[in-house]
């Protein structure tokens, strides 16, 4: 599992990472709704398109984990599987991010809820490459 969480005094920290940095804002998405509800338990029933754009990749990272929660909300869904298509530069000083978020409609019955994540903010932002591993982290407001 490319992701951990982190320990936090009111909401939770998230550190997601990979060989590449596509698949580790996938592994962001994925440690996201995991915060909020079983993933193993969230089937691949329909795809939602995201995009954001921002400023730096640790700001898209953020911008990116955000889009999910706008979309999951507005959609009434939770996801489990995210696949990253392009993350370019964009204009002067600007990121876009093209992905796609995989899940169903929320059943709290089946889904097992944990906790509500409000938004991912900017306090432990962190974005480093080592190791052969593109690490990124946030904390996530529950």
């Amino acid at each position: 599992m490319p992701y951990e969480f982190l320990e936090h005094e009111a909401d939770i920290g998230i550190r997601a990472w990979d060989k590449t940095l596509e698949k580790a804002f996938a592994q962001g998405g994925k440690a996201l709704f995991d915060i909020m509800v079983d993933i193993k338990k969230v089937k691949k029933v329909s795809s939602v398109d995201i995009s954001c754009e921002a400023r730096d990749i640790p700001a898209l990272f953020v911008e990116w984990l955000n889009k999910l929660l706008t979309e999951a909300d507005i959609k009434k869904m939770v996801f489990r599987d995210f696949k990253i298509k392009s993350i370019e530069p964009f204009g002067y000083d600007l990121y876009r991010l093209e992905g796609i978020a995989s899940g169903e409609k929320l059943d709290p019955k089946r889904h097992m809820i944990k906790t509500e994540a409000k938004a991912a903010t900017y306090f432990g932002l962190k974005y480093e490459f080592k190791d052969g591993n593109h690490y990124l982290q946030c904390v996530v407001d529950i």
